[in-house]
Protein backbone atom coordinates (compact mmCIF):
# COMPACT_ATOMS: atom_id res chain seq x y z
CA UNK A 1 0.00 0.00 0.00
CA UNK A 2 1.05 3.63 -0.44
CA UNK A 3 2.72 5.33 2.55
CA UNK A 4 0.91 8.62 2.15
CA UNK A 5 -2.66 9.78 1.82
CA UNK A 6 -3.85 9.85 -1.81
CA UNK A 7 -3.89 13.65 -1.90
CA UNK A 8 -0.24 13.72 -0.77
CA UNK A 9 0.62 11.17 -3.42
CA UNK A 10 -1.10 13.29 -6.06
CA UNK A 11 0.79 16.34 -4.79
CA UNK A 12 4.05 14.44 -5.27
CA UNK A 13 3.23 13.64 -8.90
CA UNK A 14 2.08 17.22 -9.50
CA UNK A 15 5.40 18.48 -8.12
CA UNK A 16 7.21 16.30 -10.64
CA UNK A 17 5.00 17.39 -13.54
CA UNK A 18 6.70 20.76 -14.01
CA UNK A 19 9.80 20.79 -16.24
CA UNK A 20 11.53 23.51 -14.18
CA UNK A 21 11.07 21.50 -10.99
CA UNK A 22 12.41 18.39 -12.69
CA UNK A 23 15.43 20.44 -13.76
CA UNK A 24 15.99 21.55 -10.18
CA UNK A 25 15.74 17.93 -9.05
CA UNK A 26 18.35 16.94 -11.64
CA UNK A 27 20.70 19.62 -10.29
CA UNK A 28 20.05 18.70 -6.67
CA UNK A 29 20.59 15.00 -7.36
CA UNK A 30 24.18 15.90 -8.21
CA UNK A 31 24.84 18.23 -5.27
CA UNK A 32 23.14 20.58 -2.80
CA UNK A 33 22.67 24.06 -4.26
CA UNK A 34 21.62 27.53 -3.27
CA UNK A 35 18.59 29.23 -4.79
CA UNK A 36 20.88 31.39 -6.96
CA UNK A 37 22.77 28.33 -8.20
CA UNK A 38 19.50 26.64 -9.10
CA UNK A 39 18.19 29.72 -10.87
CA UNK A 40 21.39 30.43 -12.83
CA UNK A 41 20.91 28.00 -15.75
CA UNK A 42 17.21 28.89 -16.16
CA UNK A 43 15.28 31.89 -17.41
CA UNK A 44 13.23 31.92 -14.18
CA UNK A 45 13.33 34.82 -11.73
CA UNK A 46 14.29 34.15 -8.09
CA UNK A 47 10.74 34.56 -6.70
CA UNK A 48 9.43 31.96 -9.15
CA UNK A 49 12.34 29.62 -8.33
CA UNK A 50 11.46 29.95 -4.64
CA UNK A 51 7.83 29.00 -5.41
CA UNK A 52 8.97 25.92 -7.33
CA UNK A 53 11.31 24.93 -4.51
CA UNK A 54 8.52 25.39 -1.97
CA UNK A 55 6.37 22.94 -3.96
CA UNK A 56 9.24 20.43 -4.03
CA UNK A 57 9.82 20.86 -0.31
CA UNK A 58 6.13 20.52 0.58
CA UNK A 59 5.91 17.33 -1.48
CA UNK A 60 8.85 15.84 0.43
CA UNK A 61 11.30 15.69 -2.46
CA UNK A 62 13.78 18.29 -1.21
CA UNK A 63 14.71 19.89 2.07
CA UNK A 64 16.40 23.19 2.80
CA UNK A 65 18.69 24.70 5.35
CA UNK A 66 19.43 28.35 5.89
CA UNK A 67 22.89 29.35 7.07
CA UNK A 68 23.27 33.09 7.37
CA UNK A 69 21.68 34.60 4.29
CA UNK A 70 22.05 31.54 2.07
CA UNK A 71 19.35 28.91 1.78
CA UNK A 72 20.68 25.62 0.46
CA UNK A 73 18.47 22.88 -0.95
CA UNK A 74 19.25 19.18 -1.12
CA UNK A 75 17.44 16.02 -2.09
CA UNK A 76 15.76 14.03 0.66
CA UNK A 77 17.36 10.58 0.87
CA UNK A 78 13.93 8.92 0.64
CA UNK A 79 12.51 11.35 -1.92
CA UNK A 80 11.30 8.73 -4.35
CA UNK A 81 10.58 5.83 -2.01
CA UNK A 82 6.81 6.25 -2.27
CA UNK A 83 6.83 6.55 -6.05
CA UNK A 84 9.20 3.60 -6.43
CA UNK A 85 6.98 1.43 -4.25
CA UNK A 86 3.89 2.45 -6.22
CA UNK A 87 5.60 1.64 -9.54
CA UNK A 88 6.87 -1.69 -8.20
CA UNK A 89 3.32 -2.60 -7.13
CA UNK A 90 1.88 -1.74 -10.57
CA UNK A 91 4.69 -3.70 -12.22
CA UNK A 92 4.04 -6.75 -10.02
CA UNK A 93 0.31 -6.60 -10.81
CA UNK A 94 1.01 -6.31 -14.51
CA UNK A 95 3.51 -9.20 -14.43
CA UNK A 96 0.97 -11.35 -12.56
CA UNK A 97 -1.64 -10.57 -15.23
CA UNK A 98 0.79 -11.57 -17.99
CA UNK A 99 1.64 -14.76 -16.09
CA UNK A 100 -2.07 -15.62 -15.88
CA UNK A 101 -2.46 -14.92 -19.60
CA UNK A 102 0.53 -17.14 -20.43
CA UNK A 103 -0.92 -19.94 -18.29
CA UNK A 104 -4.29 -19.71 -20.06
CA UNK A 105 -2.62 -19.63 -23.46
CA UNK A 106 -0.57 -22.71 -22.56
CA UNK A 107 -3.80 -24.61 -21.87
CA UNK A 108 -5.31 -23.77 -25.26
CA UNK A 109 -4.32 -26.39 -27.85
CA UNK A 110 -2.58 -25.14 -30.94
CA UNK A 111 -4.48 -25.31 -34.18
CA UNK A 112 -2.79 -27.24 -36.90
CA UNK A 113 -3.02 -26.44 -40.55
CA UNK A 114 -4.50 -29.37 -42.51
Amino acid sequence: MIDRHPEDFNHLFQALADPYRRGFIEQLAKRPSSVKELAAPTDVQLPAVLKHLRVLEESGIVMSEKIGRVRTYRMRPDAFKTINRWIEQRQAEMNAAFDRLAAVMAEVPEERDH
